[in-house]
This record gives structure tokens, sequence and C-alpha cells, in this order.
């Protein structure tokens, strides 16, 4: 019986720590660093584990990181209000490692601002 429970806590202990490699914390981006700038998304994923834009930034594309989809929702940001086209002003941090990848703190579209924090 011991035996098993302690494979069994095993097992749950490694399948916990195996997605830790996944997750992105906040501190991997340059806070120091806040670019503010107009554009308009090229494409944009709405789910979990975020939302994510992808806009022209300086004549390159870039990724931009935003809040989880029910953050976003709650907030009153909509699928269909990031949809392609839709033209919004972003503040973000670069990825201090990761090329043409930011994360958003907040987002205006229609002159409306939103905290994705």
């Amino acid at each position: 019986m011991t035996y098993f429970r302690n494979t069994s806590l095993m097992v749950i202990f490694l399948l916990s720590v195996s997605f830790i490699p996944f997750h992105h914390g906040w501190s991997n981006y340059n806070q120091d660093q806040v670019n503010d700038f107009k554009t308009a998304i090229e494409e944009s994923t709405y789910e979990n584990p975020h939302a994510l834009a992808k806009v022209k930034f300086k004549n390159e594309l870039w990724t931009i990181y935003l809040a989880p989809a029910s953050r976003m929702t709650a907030r009153g940001v909509t699928a269909d209000m990031i949809k392609k086209g839709t033209p919004l002003r972003i503040v973000a941090y670069p990825h201090k490692t990761v090329k043409n990848e930011m994360r958003a703190e907040r987002i205006f579209i229609n002159g409306e601002k939103f905290e994705l924090r």
C-alpha cells in the first residue's frame, strides 16, 4: 500500500512540475522599455491561456500577449473587438530575449482604455 501511495504521489508531482517550463513569467518582459504605439491587428487568437494579437510595430510583425480570455471578457474586450483589421493603441513591454514578442499592459480600442493586468 505504501508503494502505491508513494508512486501515486510521485506521478502527481511529476505531472505538476512538467508544465512549469511552458509558463512565461512577466519578469521576462522589460518593464523599463514601454512601447506605446498605434497599429492594426493582422491576426488574433481569443482563447486560453492568453489571447494573442499579431501587429506591425516598426515595420515588423510582433506577437502581443494579451490577458487570458476570461479576463478579457471580464474587462469588456470581446473576440470581435480584436479581430483582423481592428485599429488600436497598445502599451506593451518587449520580451527580454524573444525577438518580436511583447506583453500588453493596456490597449485602447475606439478610444476606450482596457487594463489587461
